[in-house]
């Protein structure tokens, strides 16, 4: 299982590759989830129900993974080793990377930038080979 993040699943809506391509072949695979936070994410930022049924449509396609007791320890270890170092990434982030490493799930994501500060979480990036 790999684990979509909002910014992929964004670019899957908007039809923006590699994104896209990604995004079909994991759920054509079952091999895709995303996380309750996107899922917040995506449905908090759809305005209307013309942009809200592609969007309901899509996470019905997915396994949307909670974020549970452990997600939220995980999340609660991250987000100290990160403010310790002094390189602190949104709360949202912190979910969702708390969501991956408590299952052992790679993200698959853009943001790597702020993502690849999280000890121990496994990072996919959308235009590298293969796919989920």
């Amino acid at each position: 299982m790999i684990v979509a993040d909002t910014d992929v699943l964004i670019d899957a809506l908007r039809g923006r590759e590699p994104g896209r391509s990604r995004i079909a072949g994991g759920i054509a695979s079952g091999s895709l989830a995303t996380t309750a936070v996107s899922l917040f994410e995506l449905l908090s930022g759809a305005r209307d129900a013309a942009e809200r049924e592609p969007v309901e449509r899509l996470l019905a396609a997915l396994t949307v993974l909670p974020f549970d007791a452990p997600a939220g320890m995980a999340a609660a270890e991250a987000r100290r080793a990160l403010e310790a170092a002094g390189k602190t990434i949104g709360m949202a982030d912190y979910q969702i990377a708390g969501i991956c490493l408590s299952r052992s799930a790679p993200l698959l994501t853009r943001n790597r930038g702020q993502l690849e500060r999280v000890p121990g979480l496994i990072l996919d990036d959308p235009e590298g080979a293969g796919s989920p």
